[in-house]
């Protein structure tokens, strides 16, 4: 039997995104009537962490357990990974103590390798290239609160980074229109582009971008690794805020996101995130949800 690895959204076809995204929600209303659902009793899920987190470590720890499972946390300091073993040694190894994998790293080349020698399926839990759980939880929130995206107008306002890439694949997949608005020289890459063309336009003006948008999404103007750019990067992206006068000229019911945690007043301001369009806090919960349904979808047959 082939194993189904998610290492990026395009590793789903159209419909099994949507009945992903429909099935958290249903998981998420299981969880909240405290109905006891365990699929995953005795299943081991391996976490490999090179880039720390939050909520991708408690997401995944959390849903293991609701689904009867148990989590393994491994960081560099608690793995031969961090002392040089072959990435291709330690996946056949975690593979056969494990029924799956999740990987958090930086060069996305990385996880492919990863993928490539592992027995079980193998997770994306964030690289410098993609993020696609996060796209899982975005679309989720969207879906429970505007209902299907098909059609509708969305605004990438900063980075052209790994979540910009991500918002990519899923207006691709999902039929959507993606506005991104970059300073130049912080484009998105351009073979994601060339993937997206049909579904993506770029521009520089950010008030072009969200205009009569749905969902205005942002991220922060430098990511782990880049600290040391935080000035440069700081003058360029400061016409890019997402603030009150930004979101006034998209739709009057546009949501906002942010997939955090969040710089108030630099990429967004606090008035926009702290009000009544941020969807910010559903957006984060349903990390737990849509993975949920991810890991039901790899591991139950």
């Amino acid at each position: 039997m082939t194993v189904r690895h998610f290492l990026t959204l395009t590793d789903l076809t159209s419909g099994e995104l949507s009945a992903i995204l429909h099935r958290a929600i249903e998981l998420k209303a299981l969880h909240k009537k405290r109905e006891n659902y365990q699929p995953l009793k005795n299943r081991i899920l391996a976490m490999v962490f090179e880039k720390s987190s939050t909520r991708t470590r408690v997401s995944f720890e959390a849903g293991m357990a609701q689904f009867g499972g148990h989590a393994i946390f491994l960081s560099p300091r608690d793995t031969q990974l961090g002392r040089g073993e072959p990435i291709e040694d330690s996946a056949r190894v975690l593979s056969s103590m494990a029924d799956c994998i999740m990987v958090r790293t930086f060069e996305h080349e990385k996880i492919e390798c990863f993928a490539e020698y592992s027995s079980v399926p193998v997770i994306n839990g964030l690289t410098d290239e993609v993020h696609p759980c996060q796209l899982l939880a975005d679309m989720q929130t969207f879906l429970e609160h505007r209902g299907d995206i098909k059609g509708k107008t969305v605004s990438w306002i900063g980075d052209g980074n790994n979540m910009c890439h991500s918002y990519m694949h899923a207006a691709k997949l999902l039929d959507f229109k993606l506005n991104i608005a970059c300073p130049e020289g912080y484009d998105p890459n351009s073979d994601f582009i060339d993937e997206t063309s049909t579904h993506v336009e770029q521009m520089r003006d950010p008030a072009e971008a969200c205009k009569d948008s749905d969902l205005i999404v942002t991220d922060v103007w430098a990511s782990m690794g880049q600290e040391d750019e935080q000035a440069r990067r700081e003058a360029a992206f400061a016409p890019y805020q997402v603030n009150s006068k930004l979101m006034s000229v998209a739709r009057s019911d546009a949501l906002f996101m942010h997939c955090l945690p969040a710089h108030r007043d630099e990429e967004v301001s606090a008035e926009v995130i702290d009000g009544n369009q941020s969807v910010v806090w559903d957006e984060a919960e349903n990390r737990l949800h849509a993975q949920k349904a991810l890991l039901e979808f790899l591991l139950v047959e």
